[in-house]
């Protein structure tokens, strides 16, 4: 490292210049390339790593000699792996630019990481990547841009106040190669003096890699970037087009209805239905005639992760491996000759709708249920007759499955999910910056929103209930994902899934299904009860709980997953 910087130390040669040629800049004021890299990654590794450096403090043994010579290597290696991206960079045209993106995404993830304790990753990248402006303006409060400016405009200004030093190509290709040279001598030196120490920590404290800052961020858009460039993941390949209606579409005189309420951000332990010590479900608890699974788990810890990978037939491992995409259980479902339809109250279906009919909220203007250009849930349910009467008739006669994707618990503004009638629990927290409440009171906003879900589920079924004259009615609601409540300095959810915390992991299920539609698909509500209250079920269930409650015939379908199948009794006539 020496070497390299006596060669970047300007001689006296080169600050001298002829008496004819104008002065321009002073040589002092002149960047070379090199120390720009050297300096920004130092700034980098310590000052915009707090979140990094906060974790490593807390690990075992850290005020040890032994644990602070971890420290410095470890901060040594993080610092060269910045200098090492730099030096790919580092060309005149190129390095400021490279300089600002770098910083600035260093000071957003860094406020995200302090601010609700998250870790950035593809999942986590993706999730911003898809988020509405709806979503967007949740998240914006005053702590956001002081401390953006706070970690990235003294470097910057620092940068853009002096001239890079101009070097001949050649001339810039070596500084650049033995700068990348030292900066990976630098690493693997590094590496090789804590190594024993370095391994145990990744292998016991995966959540470290996901903090280091902006190379987190680095790697993150790589891979998103690599599987948008993919070829294969723009291919659809064909699933189900062998479905076909059971027995029970033979000669009926009443078509299944079937409403899928897609819940957003739901904790199961929230859920007073699940024995939660608050009575945030009142007018579900107080019906006889429904079931809740207590030991559902989802697929992700986000709605891009969850929602996909639900409908989706593979399950969560296969899921996850997948080389392309699939067809899903709306594209089974309207293969086998069902209407299907989507009603979003949310950010989009994450492309699982595009092949069936859908409708948006978003341009909904009641004044009791939209303000700020979002709608309370309810909205869900309005002109939904005419939504589904404006479906095919000849799907319509064979049966109808209409999926509500709510917009929930969703955070962190968990107060404008509630109307004012639904705030039970005070005092709640009124500020999308978490940390500036108690945890007490984002928790009854959170709770006030599982009252809102409540409300919208008993509407639901009441408006299933208005309809049994003409159809067999049934509701499941299943939410995507869970959420943390500042357990641990933990907020919202994306955590990756080997590391979530449960309540990121833990969902409510909740299935109600009429009198007529028990008759038809043999599945009693009271074996219900009793076999789902503990069994663990996982959203690998989904896709294939849903055909074989609606009686669907496919290859696709696997009666092992099917979590409805243990309480099917031979149906009757419909």
């Amino acid at each position: 490292m020496s070497l390299l910087l006596r060669r970047l130390r300007p001689s006296a040669t080169s600050l001298s210049a002829p008496l004819s040629a104008p002065v321009l800049t002073p040589a002092a004021s002149v960047l070379h390339p090199a120390w720009v890299v050297l300096l920004i990654s130092t700034w980098l590794a310590t000052v915009c790593n707090v979140p990094l450096w906060r974790a490593v403090a807390a690990l075992p043994g850290q005020g040890s000699l032994r644990g602070w010579g971890f420290a410095l290597a470890f901060a040594l290696i993080v610092a060269a792996g910045n200098a090492a991206l730099l030096s790919l960079l580092s060309w005149r045209l190129t390095l400021k630019p490279a300089v600002t993106v770098l910083l600035l995404m260093a000071a957003f993830g860094a406020y995200f990481m302090m601010a609700y304790g998250i870790v950035i990753d593809a999942s986590m990248l993706t999730n911003v990547l898809q988020t509405d402006p709806r979503e967007a303006a949740d998240l914006l409060n005053w702590r956001l841009p002081v401390t953006v400016l706070v970690l990235a405009a003294p470097p910057l200004l620092w940068l853009y106040s002096r001239p890079l030093r101009r070097l001949g190509v050649l001339r810039q290709l070596g500084h650049n190669a033995l700068l990348l040279v030292v900066t990976i001598g630098v690493i693997v030196a590094s590496l090789l003096l804590v190594f024993q120490d370095f391994s145990s920590t990744m292998r016991n404290h995966t959540q470290l890699r996901y903090l280091i800052n902006p190379l987190n961020s680095v790697y993150a858009l790589s891979l998103v970037a690599t599987r948008t460039l993919n070829p294969e993941n723009h291919t659809l390949h064909p699933l189900g087009r062998d479905a076909q209606l059971g027995a029970s579409y033979t000669g009926q005189t009443q078509a299944p209805l079937l409403v899928l309420v897609l819940g957003e951000t739901g904790r199961s332990g929230n859920f007073g239905l699940n024995g939660y010590t608050r009575q945030t479900t009142p007018r579900l608890s107080a019906r006889t005639d429904l079931s809740s699974a207590r030991n559902a788990w989802s697929c992700g810890t986000s709605t891009a992760a969850s929602l996909p990978c639900m409908f989706s037939h593979l399950g969560k491992s296969r899921f996850e491996s997948r080389s392309g995409n699939d067809e899903n259980l709306l594209d089974v479902l309207q293969h086998a000759g069902l209407a299907v339809l989507w009603v979003d109250n949310q950010s989009g279906c994450k492309g699982i709708c595009d092949r069936v009919h859908y409708a948006s909220t978003s341009a909904q203007k009641d004044p009791a249920l939209c303000s700020g250009g979002e709608c309370l849930d309810p909205i869900l349910l309005q002109d939904l007759d005419q939504r589904i009467a404006a479906l095919p008739p000849e799907q319509r006669a064979r049966g109808t499955v209409v999926v509500l994707h709510q917009m929930g618990s969703h955070g962190p503004a968990y107060y404008k999910r509630s109307a004012p009638d639904l705030k039970q629990f005070q005092p709640e927290c009124t500020s999308s910056a978490l940390q500036e409440c108690s945890q007490q009171q984002v928790v009854n906003a959170y709770d006030n929103s599982i009252l809102a879900t409540d409300q919208l589920l008993q509407s639901t079924i009441k408006w299933l209930e208005t309809q049994s004259a003409k159809a067999q009615t049934a509701m499941i609601y299943v939410a995507d994902h869970g959420e943390s409540l500042g357990e641990n300095n933990i907020y919202l959810h994306g955590l990756p899934y080997a590391i979530a915390p449960d309540v990121q992991k833990q969902v409510p299920w909740i299935t109600w299904l009429s009198p007529g539609l028990q008759a038809r698909s043999g599945v009693s509500t009271t074996c219900l009860q009793k076999d789902l209250s503990e069994r663990r079920i996982t959203h690998d269930a989904y896709f294939h709980s849903v055909l074989g409650l609606l009686d669907v015939h496919s290859s696709a379908y696997q009666a092992e997953q099917d979590i409805y199948a243990a309480c099917r009794h031979p149906p009757q006539p419909s």
